[in-house]
């Protein structure tokens, strides 16, 4: 069975079918650019534009950036502002000509998929998966139970919002070598987050993943198991899908 997944960030936003018994992508994704600024409106126009991509007429799943409740948006951290209280289903439904749609947070829908298809597959215990990109996205389960919403890259360490320090955007911004940014930035994190929930297993997601060797064997002193993502970027396009499903 196939169901479509998107995928909102804050610098793209991406879809495609997805196969939910394999947990992969049944075609291709199709990535467009998050628009400046990210409005509701702007945003809905890109979500529409890769569905329709793919001719796509049945249920949806979708991802956002930030708090979900229902289907309405409690923040936005990484697009504008104008998009807290809107209900994001009912805008996507509207404009995709009243396709069931189903809006969750990136992050808990990356770690769903994780948990199922991915590296936490099995796994009991606390786990805690971080997309890394450009912000800090997490998602925490215990004994494969999600806790939704929990949005860890804002705690705040050394005085400052924490993915402004550690996530992806900031070592590209500020220039870093994978050394520093791993070893004075995001294992300083990795530590802050280890004190407070005490996980067995963090899964490094976002689409650094894809180059955890640069960086994860640079962490040292972290008592939990880190591991990359297995599903990588596309993890929160499964999720997604799977939410569709399952709404």
């Amino acid at each position: 069975m196939n169901v479509f997944g998107v995928d909102i960030g804050g610098s793209g936003i991406k879809g495609a079918p997805v196969d939910l018994e394999r947990g992969t992508l049944a075609e291709e994704r199709h990535k467009v650019l998050t628009p400046q600024p990210a409005t509701p409106d702007g945003v809905a126009g890109c979500v529409v534009e890769v569905v329709e991509n793919f001719g796509w007429t049945g249920p949806v799943g979708v991802t956002f950036p930030g708090v979900v409740t229902g289907s309405t948006i409690r923040t936005a951290a990484n697009v504008d502002k104008s998009w807290i209280g809107v209900d994001a289903g009912t805008l996507l439904s509207d404009r995709l000509g009243g396709l069931p749609v189903t809006v969750l947070n990136d992050a808990d829908a990356a770690g769903v998929a994780e948990m199922t298809f991915g590296a936490g597959r099995g796994r009991k215990g606390t786990v805690i998966l971080l997309t890394l990109g450009t912000g800090i996205g997490s998602a925490l389960f215990a004994d494969g139970r999600l806790v939704p919403n929990t949005e860890l890259g804002h705690l705040e360490l050394k005085g400052h919002d924490a993915e402004t320090r550690a996530s992806t955007k900031a070592k590209e911004d500020e220039d870093l070598s994978w050394e520093h940014w791993a070893t004075r930035r995001l294992r300083k994190y990795l530590a802050h987050v280890e004190m407070l929930f005490s996980p067995e297993l963090f899964i490094i997601g976002g689409g650094v993943s894809r180059k955890a060797d640069k960086f994860l064997p640079l962490i040292e002193g972290i008592r939990a198991e880190i591991v990359p993502a297995e599903l990588q970027n596309n993890a929160g396009i499964v999720g997604a899908g799977m939410a569709a499903r399952t709404s």
